[in-house]
Order: C-alpha cells, then structure tokens, then sequence
C-alpha cells in the first residue's frame, strides 16, 4: 500500500473538511487558536507533580469509560478493562477492538489521538499493537510528553478542572507558584454536599467539609455557611466556576420551616433518615446560586444522565466506570423558575446548560434565550455538546439548535469534559465540523461569500467567546 495519506481520511490534513472554503476557515483562522478548556476532569496533582506518564495504558486507557464500553460492548474480558491484566495486555485488547469501531466517534478519536501528538499515521489494530505501544511508550518517557509539556503542546492557554469544595487545592497553588504558563483553576463542584440517597455516605461527606471549613454543619444554614467559606476560599484560589451535575432537576420551591427542623434533627442524630432529599437539594442549590452571582463566577448545569445503571458493576467497581447512560426526566420548567426567581431579585448569574438529553435541545435552547441581560453577550447558554453526544452527529444537532434558536456567533464553544491530557485533540475535532458547516454553507450560498466576516465569528465561538465569557 502507497504511504500516501489520502487527504479526506483521519490523517488527512482536509480531515472533515469537505470544500475549499472550509479548509481556508479552518487553515486561516481556526486551526491555531489557544485552547481555553472550561471543564474537564485532569488531575491537578498530575499536571503539578509533572511526572512521565508510566506507559500508553496510563494516559490512554486508565478510567476512559468511553473505551470501556466498547470493550465490553465486543465482548473483552473485565480483566483487560478495569481488572489486573497487564498495561500491554490492556492496550493489546484495545487496539484488536479498534477496527470494529467504525463509525463511532472513538474512532476518529483514537487516531488523531495517535496522529497528535505521537506523529503515528497508520490504523491500530491488534497486527500492529505491539509496534505502536512501543513507539508510544518511547515516547512517553520523553520530556515532550510530560504533562505540562503535552498542554503546552495542544496550545491549552487555560483550563479549568473539577474539584470537590473539601479540596485543600494544594496542587493548584502549587502550580501557580511553579513556572508553568497555563492558567490552571479549581471548579466548586459540591453535588455531594448537597443531594444525597445514602445517609451514611452523606455524613461522611459532611465531616469532610466541617473539617475543611472548620464548621459544625448541624443545620441547613449552618452547611451553606460552611460552602460559603469554600466559595471564598476557591475564589481566593483562582476559581471562577461551578458545576453541578443532576440526574433531575431540583424542586427549587419546595424547602418550609418543619423540613428546616426535620434536617437539623436529622444532623443532630435524632433522626436516622431525612424525608425530602430533593426539597434540600432545590432549597441548597437556589442559595448557592445566589452565591456564585455575589461573586461573578460562571455555574454550569450538567443535566440528563441516568447514573450507574449496573448494581452488580457498581459494587464491583465503583463510579464512573461506563454504566451511565442518557436520561429521560424532564426538568424544563423547575430550571425556569428557579431562573426566573434569580433573575427577578438580580441574582442570576452567568449560566450553561448541558443535557444528555438530544430530545431537548430545542427545549434547552430556548430556554437559554429567555434570560440573557444587557452587556453581556450570551448570559445563559446551551452548552455544547455533552458525553454520549459530543460526536459529529451530536455536535452539529446543538449547534443547529444554537444557530436557529439564538446566536451561534455568541456561542462560548467546545470542552473535553475528560480525564485524559490527549482528549484536547477534540477541539481540533469541534473546530474542523464547525468550519465545515459554515463554509458548505457559504459554498451554497447561505452564508455570505466573505472569509473575514465569517473567519472572524469562527474564530469567536473557538476562542474569543470563551476568553470574554468567563475573563479569567
């Protein structure tokens, strides 16, 4: 076979790009833009402590659910996936998977991955796994291919990790303190905290963040004081974001003094369970809204997941595993309320919206549109596209929902929302699409036939939005 790497396939420099308007948007004015990522799953210790990844199983393979799921989904043995088989037999068994994964995101993923940054342009397979784990592996124990080297590499001016509010953010400060040029921030992540099932694991929970926050929580306002002082102390540390992720959105009406009294009874231990968790959460989250606005951070809303289907794997192997999967629960219509009263009393503040959910899109969409504020370009948004959706098909559906609904050209872009310091290759994946759909449509003559104009709002929803959005 010619070594000639037809220009339209995965390696291909026109990789998705399907005209030539497209090549020159993406070429000209996407392609080699800082990368801002607001939400991901690094670990801070990791990039602080700047160590050599131990092998291609470590960087590639170690919590990637994605892969997981398509090991499991052809039939690979647990022990090759999250068990105790070696990191070559591991990656063996994951690259005689890969030709079977045509047509699934992972993939294109798994070759530009291989492509950028390993400079290997040649489809995994199990024929040829022993020579591409060698040549990765080498790699690895390279200084480039460090860390902070490989950030620096994906051209990651700032990201933004996930962190529980009990963090001591020790990692964080000392990256600050360190040489390392990206900006590197907490998010205030405190779902634990605020909504729970298991009352044994809740109090866990909350001994945690009394010892952080030096608190006794022994009532509700006595544990929105002790967020509050993690709210300062994150701030203080360079945070300007929160997240929370919800299987359903809240009832944020629900909260009245006798469940008031019933939850510090319950802190007390004269009550072995709390009858409303989720009136809790709802009365929690509205207060803690009100919080992020009194400091101008940005809150994000993950919604639509069905969490750790699988009891038995659960048990076996604990979260995040590959047992998730997209929700139906509708939550439209709490989230305007709780929008409304916030927004009614000037305490909303900047806010996106995920869903894993492509039948509400539209809905989401929408929704956004209803609460925007003077000054500000695109106050609410619909968040891109999220998890399960954040494929080609995915992508394009939320921005169309975008682009018809409100202003693309106000739309904040892409995230990896990963674990994995190679998964930034998915902005390059984002930025390509994105340049092909606009420049089909300018080759279709919906759009006007003006490169600047329209390079200028490519470059806006890639980089621009985001760095004004959230001015870190």
């Amino acid at each position: 076979m010619s070594n000639f790497i037809n220009q339209k396939e995965v390696f291909g420099d026109s990789f998705l790009l399907e005209s030539a308007k497209a090549e020159n948007l993406y070429f000209g004015y996407a392609k080699d833009l800082p990368v801002i990522d607001y939400h991901n799953h690094l670990e801070p210790d990791v990039i602080a402590k700047n160590h050599n990844f131990r092998s291609p199983a470590a960087i590639w393979l170690d919590g990637d659910h994605y892969k997981w799921r398509a090991m499991r989904n052809f039939g690979v043995e647990e022990k090759f996936i999250s068990g105790n088989a070696t990191d070559e037999e591991k990656f063996r068994k994951w690259a005689e998977v890969v030709p079977y994964t045509l047509r699934n995101p992972l993939f294109h993923w798994t070759h530009l991955e291989l492509k950028n940054p390993f400079g290997i342009t040649e489809y995994l397979s199990g024929k040829n796994s022993a020579a591409v784990y060698s040549k990765m592996n080498e790699a690895l124990q390279s200084d480039p291919f460090r860390p902070q080297q490989l950030l620096q590499h994906f051209k990651v001016e700032t990201l933004c990790t996930t962190d529980d509010p009990s963090d001591s953010l020790e990692f964080h400060q000392a990256i600050k303190a360190s040489d390392f040029t990206a900006g590197v921030f907490p998010a205030f992540r405190p779902d634990v905290y605020i909504a729970f099932s298991d009352a044994e694991a809740y109090w866990n929970n909350l001994q945690k963040l009394e010892r952080a926050s030096g608190i006794n929580i022994r009532s509700a306002s006595d544990l929105l004081e002790a967020l509050q002082s993690r709210i300062h102390y994150f701030h203080d540390n360079g945070a300007r974001i929160s997240d929370h992720g919800f299987e359903f959105f809240p009832d944020t009406q629900k909260w009245n003094s006798a469940l008031d009294q019933e939850f510090s009874e319950f802190l007390k231990g004269d009550r072995k369970t709390f009858s409303d968790p989720e009136a809790l959460s709802g009365y929690l989250l509205k207060e803690l809204c009100k919080m992020y606005a009194a400091k101008g951070w940005v809150q994000q809303f993950h919604v639509g997941a069905t969490r750790n289907n699988n009891s038995k794997m659960l048990q076996s192997i604990g979260v995040n595993a590959g047992y998730d999967a997209i929700g139906e629960s509708y939550f439209a219509q709490r989230m305007s309320v709780m929008f409304d009263e916030l927004n009614a009393q000037h305490k909303l503040p900047k806010t996106i919206i995920y869903t894993l959910n492509p039948t509400l899109n539209e809905v989401l969409a929408t929704m956004a549109g209803n609460f925007n504020e003077e000054g500000i370009k695109g106050k609410v948004q619909f968040g891109a596209a999220w998890w399960f959706l954040d494929q080609l098909d995915g992508m394009e559906k939320q921005m169309n929902a975008v682009s018809n609904l409100g202003l693309i050209s106000t739309f904040i872009g892409m995230l990896t929302d990963s674990r994995s310091f190679l998964s930034f290759s998915r902005h390059e994946y984002f930025r390509r699409l994105l340049c092909n759909m606009f420049g089909s449509e300018m080759e279709r003559g919906l759009l006007p036939n003006d490169e600047e104009w329209v390079g200028k709002i490519i470059q806006d929803i890639c980089y621009y939005n985001t760095k004004n959005y959230f001015g870190f």
